[in-house]
């Protein structure tokens, strides 16, 4: 698989890349309804990820993009898959597979709209929510479709979707499908299509299973790496807690309590952990969500919606919550539970310091802790401070 490899950071000049680097949509060659679309969004510049991508895929090259969660990068995919989507089709032309519920729904607004000023559907097709439902959303014949994997191979077995007339196809948060023990389906549906087709496959990390995809599947690719803003070491302020596992909680609750705590997402890392904190708080009269993948899909947009509105500003989630949703009004990230790697540790805390925002990250260190948190001060130097939280006065 050759590839053309382009490396970027955040501010690397133009001339240090070999691809367009427009600073404003309007520099782009993109339909004027598309223009008004992004203009409608209050999307004023293209992100680093945008920049790069979209003239390649208005080009029909296929792309692997390395990039974070919020980077831009759903628009990156989406701008030129609704340029190239001839409206007059009424088949099934774009495809995009993303790991979760939340993502799915999160891409499909996007999607629909900047493609709603060409006359462009859009169908979101997940589990967790009626079949029945989305077999009617697909009966008024949508151009393009958002699935998650097991959810749309359901509709493939139905004969409820037709992937035959598909020439665009994208996997969103590879490496997170690979996680979740997705790579079978996603195998599986690349292979029901037309060998003829653009393909994009954007990852936060490239493991050698999701290379392996990108040997197999694409036809010399452009390789965009885009590495990760700074906010995560630059504008998180970063603490830890030195506390006894069996003090987790008083120490949890102190921290609300008392540290000008407003809103918080609070990582465990199993669902049954998840709940039983969550069950702990509310009982001790914290206003608290919970956010994992064992629950029903009304569950979890529920819990998302009375977060992100402020119903409940506490939100007990596992890390798949750490990828795959814009939450920009976090103002802390509690790790009660120690992230597994170092990476994890990056998707967490990257959930504050949104947009150039600030945001703090509290980590409570246990006597079971200390290998995994000695590897993240050795990996992300001198940023972590001691809290002042003394966890046992009274």
């Amino acid at each position: 698989m050759p590839t053309t490899t382009i490396e970027s950071r955040p501010g690397t000049p133009a001339s240090e890349t070999n691809a367009p680097q427009p600073e404003r949509f309007g520099e782009i060659a993109l339909r004027p309804q598309t223009l008004r679309a992004i203009h409608h969004l209050n999307w004023t510049s293209p992100t680093p990820i945008q920049r790069q991508v979209i003239p390649v895929m208005l080009e029909g090259r296929d792309v692997v993009g390395q990039a974070q969660t919020g980077s831009g990068k759903t628009g990156a995919y989406a701008i030129p898959i609704a340029e190239r989507i001839d409206p007059a089709d009424l088949n099934v032309q774009a495809l995009i597979l993303t790991p979760t519920r939340e993502l799915a729904l999160q891409v499909t607004d996007d999607v629909k709209s900047i493609g709603r000023g060409r006359g462009l559907k859009t169908v979101a097709v997940y589990g967790g929510a009626s079949i029945n439902n989305q077999i009617a959303e697909l009966r008024r014949r949508p151009q393009i479709v958002v699935a998650t994997p097991g959810r749309l191979l359901d509709h493939v077995g139905r004969g409820t979707v037709r992937l035959q007339h598909v020439t665009k196809i994208v996997l969103d948060e590879a490496d997170r499908m690979l996680d979740m023990g997705f790579l079978p389906d996603v195998s599986r549906i690349l292979g029901l299509l037309a060998a003829e087709r653009q393909t994009a496959l954007f990852s936060a990390t490239m493991p050698p299973e999701i290379r392996g995809i990108a040997q197999r599947q694409m036809k010399d690719p452009v390789s965009i790496r885009i590495d990760a803003p700074a906010p995560t070491v630059d504008t998180v302020e970063q603490f830890y807690v030195e506390v006894a596992e069996e003090d987790k909680l008083s120490a949890l609750r102190k921290l609300i309590a008392g540290d000008g705590i407003d809103t918080a997402l609070i990582f465990r890392r199993t669902q049954h952990k998840a709940d039983r904190l969550a069950t702990a708080l509310a009982r001790a009269h914290v206003n608290v969500g919970v956010l994992h993948g064992g629950m029903r899909q009304g569950a979890r947009l529920r819990a998302l919606r009375d977060f992100e509105t402020g119903k409940t500003p506490y939100l007990v989630a596992t890390n798949v919550a750490a990828r795959g949703l814009d939450l920009p009004a976090i103002s802390h990230v509690i790790n009660y539970d120690m992230p597994e790697d170092v990476e994890t540790y990056i998707h967490r805390v990257g959930r504050t310091a949104r947009a150039g925002r600030a945001g703090t990250a509290i980590t409570l260190v246990s006597q079971h802790d200390l290998e995994m948190f000695d590897r993240l001060r050795k990996s992300l130097g001198g940023r972590f401070r001691r809290h002042g939280l003394n966890v046992y006065a009274r």
